[in-house]
């Protein structure tokens, strides 16, 4: 093959030299390409303390890898031939309208993660038209929440904890004060799960100084920074003392909790209830028995009991014992906009993220959010061109086999 060297003119195209950015956590953003990449980064800037407390899972995490490997086994089953001009990823759901079919689920101890904490997610959340979701445990009170973010449609997940039935029913006042119209009642937790990765590190309310995260520290200085020089943290709707995790979790969550309980908060909630945790048909089908407008289908990110039923999974038999009417939301294992659409075309209405909004949130605050949302967006709207389909509603099991692996 004959060789000549090139011209000036043919180079200068191809050389696009940038200057290095000021802005590095803009910078690092802008490059992720995806959930994976905002995970990398977060575990970069982030101690091992909080990192491992978003990232891992209770006993030996068999229950996270299944909940992952369910999404990976799914196999999508593009129609051809069919014009996609433009995607509609919007869906109605408990009385509203969500301009994705995904919103952020409520996470404990946010501002541990990054000092933003809640405001960035919900503010995040605003921009792009979703729910977000605040924890009983969150780190941002009730009504802080409302007034920093107060364009967010703003939802409530309550615990039920041991002899204190009073201090339940003001923070259900308090919500319906301040104008959240969906409360999620979380059953899956009796008692915390073991969570082994904690118990190493040591894990506290706010994380304690020793040898070990000082040299921890000394890689995430900004970090630490921002967490020494901003407000303590603070379950902020229930207290402004600080413990061990463990300590606050033994003495919230209720191995006594009953459907006698569910009935005394059907009767004090006048919004949209949704019973968070179900993990089967028949839970499902017994809750929207006893009031429920929702179910939520969810084993806690593989938090709580390890090795647990699979959301997805079990996602069709409760369709099937709901009917089509029943709101399904789902969360646990999803990592992508392709994990949204599988779930939807399985029977979900509505899906939930946790781990990723934490991954985003760690990454880079509120910005960190914002852009874990738009690459949702951006995987849904390619997957559903793809897919052939152009809006939510035409999803479809069609659309969707379950492990496919099994199958060929």
């Amino acid at each position: 093959m004959p060789r000549r060297l090139p011209r000036p003119a043919e180079l200068r195209p191809l050389v696009r030299f940038t200057a290095p950015s000021r802005d590095l956590t803009g910078a690092r953003l802008a490059r992720a390409a995806d959930v994976g990449d905002l995970r990398r980064i977060a575990r970069r800037v982030t101690p091992s303390g909080p990192f491992d407390y978003v990232d891992g899972a209770a006993n030996g995490e068999e229950g996270l890898r299944r909940n992952w490997a369910a999404f990976r086994r799914v196999e999508l089953r593009p129609q051809v031939l069919r014009p996609v001009p433009a995607v509609d990823l919007s869906v109605d759901i408990l009385g509203g309208r969500s301009s994705l079919p995904v919103g952020i689920a409520p996470t404990g101890f946010t501002r541990m993660m990054h000092t933003e904490g809640e405001v960035a997610g919900a503010r995040a959340a605003a921009r792009h038209g979703v729910p977000f979701a605040l924890s009983t445990m969150g780190t941002t009170s009730i009504e802080a929440l409302a007034q920093a973010a107060p364009d967010t449609r703003r939802w409530f997940q309550l615990y039920l904890w041991k002899d204190r039935r009073e201090d339940c029913l003001e923070l259900v006042q308090r919500a319906r004060a301040a104008s959240y119209d969906t409360l999620l009642v979380t059953v899956d937790t009796a008692t915390g799960g073991l969570r082994h990765r904690d118990a190493r590190n040591g894990m506290t309310i706010p994380p304690t100084l020793t040898w070990r995260t000082v040299l921890d520290a000394s890689y995430r200085p900004r970090w630490w920074w921002d967490f020494l020089t901003t407000e303590p943290l603070t379950f902020a709707s229930l207290t402004d003392s600080t413990t061990a995790t463990s300590a606050v979790i033994g003495s919230m969550f209720d191995p006594t909790l009953g459907l006698e309980d569910l009935d005394w908060i059907r009767s004090a909630w006048p919004g949209s209830l949704v019973v968070k945790g179900i993990q089967s048909a028949d839970d499902a089908r017994m809750v929207v028995d006893r009031g429920a407008d929702a179910v939520y289908l969810s084993n806690h990110g593989g938090r709580q009991l390890d090795r647990p039923p699979v959301p997805l999974r079990e996602l069709p038999s409760v369709r099937a014992a709901l009917g089509p009417d029943v709101p399904i939301i789902l969360d646990s294992g999803i990592t992508s906009g392709a994990d949204v659409l599988a779930a939807l075309a399985l029977g979900a209405d509505f899906t939930m993220v946790g781990r990723a909004y934490l991954y985003g949130l760690m990454a880079g605050g509120e910005r960190g959010v914002d852009r874990l949302l738009e690459l949702l967006t951006r995987e849904m709207a390619t997957t559903m061109q793809l897919l052939g389909v152009g809006s939510v509603s035409e999803l479809g099991p069609e659309h969707v086999r379950l492990d496919w692996l099994e199958q060929r």
